[in-house]
């Protein structure tokens, strides 16, 4: 499925069509409800929010060098390859595909269902733990929505977001061994050493085939 939008409210509306937003935003409502019922707040939470937010660049960047670029791989005959990993191959053959420019919705059950009882567990507070989880959700809102706006047909109309779309961009149809945040600019990208000079790099012939035989490096 593929599509043209223009403008944030026509890419608004396609974005609430698909289920994990929705999905997204009950677990968002289902942790805050439970934070505000345990009560107990405190500045350790605002440092709890804090240094996630601070922190998620470089997790980008590692559940997608990692997780989402896996290479499959054989031990004892079984071959390693996880949903998300295939998927995002999938969404690197045609990156315009809406469905796949989300979280698998059952992947995102498996998230949602290993995240939520360090709610209860982190910290030895039940107020903190749900404060941790519920800022990874929050931020996971944010994330699925500027990865799909990437990939929509609406033009980046600031520099902040022009920045971040043309990131991304370069990581889709340039080269895909760089580029690899996808909510900031390069921030993590700087740090790890995957932020080259886009003129300097070659075009891949495997950015759209990822893993391919004539891959190297």
């Amino acid at each position: 499925m593929t599509r043209k939008q223009q403008g944030l409210p026509q890419a608004f509306a396609e974005f609430i069509r698909h289920p994990t937003p929705w999905m997204l935003v009950a677990w968002v409502a289902a942790l805050l409800a439970a934070r505000l019922a345990v009560g107990g707040w405190s500045i350790v939470d605002t440092a709890i929010a804090v240094a996630l937010v601070a922190f998620s660049p470089v997790g980008e960047w590692l559940i997608h060098t990692g997780i989402l670029h896996w290479r499959p791989r054989t031990l004892a005959g079984v071959t390693i390859d996880s949903r998300l990993a295939r998927d995002h191959r999938r969404h690197h053959r045609d990156p315009r595909d809406i469905p796949l420019i989300f979280i698998p919705w059952p992947s995102l059950i498996v998230i949602i269902a290993g995240l939520t009882p360090l709610a209860f567990v982190a910290f030895g507070n039940p107020g903190k733990g749900l404060t941790f989880v519920l800022t990874i959700a929050t931020f996971l809102v944010f994330y699925e929505w500027i990865h799909y706006l990437v990939h929509t047909d609406y033009k980046p109309r600031h520099a902040i977001y022009r920045a971040v779309w043309r990131n991304h961009r370069y990581h889709h149809f340039k080269n895909e061994r760089y580029w690899f945040t996808v909510t900031t600019a390069g921030t993590a990208d700087r740090l790890l050493g995957t932020y080259p000079d886009p003129r300097e790099v070659p075009s891949s012939p495997t950015v759209r085939n990822l893993h391919a035989p004539t891959a190297t490096g």
